[in-house]
Order: structure tokens, then C-alpha cells, then sequence
């Protein structure tokens, strides 16, 4: 059932439960619904001008690992300290960031035109951003700690599972459940965006980094 929502409706629904700033005083996020977005395939020059995009975020990121390791990118820095905050180990599990980050150097992943665009940009302006189908969502969506109770649906070895996250992670929700687990570390499918996508909601994250 689509959202019934509209967009400014969404967003102004939308929130971050003050336990996440009490765990990072510092963190901000921007929510942003993106309407009347046309299919993939229908635009004849968006092919072209989508791979100079990751190319583009290919080559920052080599020059980045270049100059730098990769835990040590500012950006970078502040998210593994922050999953550290709530119990999680980013050696294990990277923020959208990081791994990004890693990939782009040898080649970033090529999922649909929206999920491939948003990844680049993140590589680019080095900061997580997610996507997620506006429609599929039920309700606003919350950035809270869990109770450990919360369905969140993904895959494993193929198959459709339901995990739940730990008690005290930061999770992106709506009214069904777990849509991102661990801040901006993996999405649900329930969400996804796909081919067929008209209307996208992002989450941009920031947290302050180090001088």
C-alpha cells in the first residue's frame, strides 16, 4: 500500500529521537523526497552522463586511499567512532561510507540508475547517503536505538530472512519496522529503491570531524 503521506506531510513527521543526539551531540542529518522521478532507461543521455559520474567518484576515492589510509579520511573517522558509541565494531561492519569507499577504488557496485547515482555522490562529498522507495514506506521515518524487537527483512545465502537489531543500535524505522540497521550501514529490502521508483526519500548523515 503506497504511503499516504505526501511528501511535506512525511517530512514533517519525520524525526530523531533525542537518545541519538544524547549518543552524538553532534550528529545532523538532511531528509529529502524527490518526486515525479522518471524510470530508468528513459532518459537517452542519462546513461552516459551516470557512468562519468562514478568514474568521477572512482578516481576521488583513488586519490583519497592515495594520500591517506582509509580509516583515517575525517569523514571516515568520525562514523567508526560513532558505530564504537553503540556497541558495534566498524573493522566488522562499515558504515555506508567506508565501504563505499573501499569498492570505488577497484569499482563501485551498479545496482539501478538512483541507488548508483546516490552512491556516488557519497563517495564524492564523502559523507553516508541512503535511498529508499517513498512509496513502500509506512509512516515517517525515526532515527532511534532499538529495543531489539524490531523486524527488519534482508537476505542471507539468498534467502528472504528476518533479523532483528541489537538492543541499543541506531536504526532508521517506520511504522513496519527496521528500514537501515546500524545508522547507515545496511538497507532493508522492504524500502528498496528500483527501476520502477517515482518518488525517493534520501537521508543524508554528518557528524563533525576532528581538526
Amino acid at each position: 500500500m503506497p504511503n499516504p503521506m505526501t511528501p511535506n506531510e512525511f517530512l514533517d513527521a519525520s524525526e530523531v529521537d533525542p537518545a541519538v543526539f544524547d549518543l552524538r551531540p553532534d550528529y545532523r542529518a538532511m531528509l529529502l523526497v524527490v518526486d515525479g522521478l522518471a524510470p530508468d532507461g528513459s532518459d537517452p543521455g542519462g546513461g552516459a552522463r551516470l557512468d562519468a559520474l562514478v568514474a568521477a567518484a572512482e578516481a576521488h576515492s583513488r586519490a583519497l586511499l592515495a594520500a591517506s589510509l582509509v580509516e583515517e579520511l575525517p569523514h571516515i573517522a568520525a562514523w567508526r567512532e560513532a558505530y564504537r558509541a553503540f556497541g558495534a565494531k566498524p573493522q566488522r561492519t562499515r558504515n555506508s561510507l567506508e565501504a563505499l569507499t573501499r569498492r570505488a577504488e577497484q569499482g563501485l557496485p551498479r545496482v539501478n540508475a538512483l541507488t548508483d547515482i546516490y552512491n556516488a555522490i557519497s563517495v564524492l562529498h564523502q559523507i553516508p547517503l541512503g535511498g529508499e522507495d517513498f512509496h513502500l514506506y509506512d509512516g515517517a521515518a525515526r532515527l532511534t536505538r532499538a529495543t531489539g524487537e524490531e523486524p527488519f527483512d534482508t537476505t542471507a545465502n539468498g534467502d528472504t530472512v528476518i533479523e532483528h537489531p541489537e538492543p541499543g543500535e541506531v536504526t532508521w524505522c517506520d511504522s513496519a519496522g527496521v528500514t537501515c540497521r546500524r545508522w547507515n550501514w545496511r538497507q532493508g529490502r522492504r524500502t528498496a529503491l528500483s527501476d520502477a521508483t517515482d518518488t525517493a526519500f534520501f537521508i543524508l548523515d554528518a557528524l563533525a570531524t576532528k581538526p
